[in-house]
């Protein structure tokens, strides 16, 4: 419930935004969200706006965005000239990242494929390329 201020208890936050309390405690201690103030009882007391905040960072996170970058791009948003393409800068990293991380995925698809194509069943272990493949250290590209 808003109190009279236009505040949000931590609970109303959390319900609000889908994270748990724990979740926005985290978030203050790395700063992303500034320490509310609290009523004299002790309560947290966040602006109403902390919710959309939050959802931005969820939504950040699913397209993969670190919290460090998330830290980044919120600090970009509020900048003046140039933010948009700061912004562009640290989206064509991340996607440069993921297109790298997507490779190495598929080598190891690709591998992994090899080994058991090629695997005999009722092999003894020694014969075996699956445990020989992880025995050796065998990475992609090198078996």
């Amino acid at each position: 419930m808003i109190d009279l201020e236009g505040t949000l208890r931590i609970g109303e936050v959390a319900r609000l935004a889908a994270v748990n309390i724990q979740t926005l405690r985290y978030y203050e201690r790395r700063g992303i969200l500034e320490q509310p103030e609290r009523s004299p009882s002790g309560y947290r007391q966040y602006p109403v706006e902390t919710v959309e905040l939050v959802r931005t960072i969820k939504r950040a996170q699913k397209l993969g965005f670190s919290l460090d970058e998330i830290e980044r791009l919120l600090r970009i948003r509020e900048g003046g000239n140039g933010a948009c393409t700061k912004a562009r800068d640290v989206a064509a990293n991340k996607l440069r990242l993921l297109n790298e991380r997507i490779e190495e995925l598929a080598d190891v698809r690709r591998t992994l494929e090899e080994l058991i194509r090629d695997c005999q069943p009722r092999r003894p272990a020694e014969d075996c390329r699956v445990l020989t493949a992880i025995s050796n250290g065998a990475t992609t590209g090198s078996l």
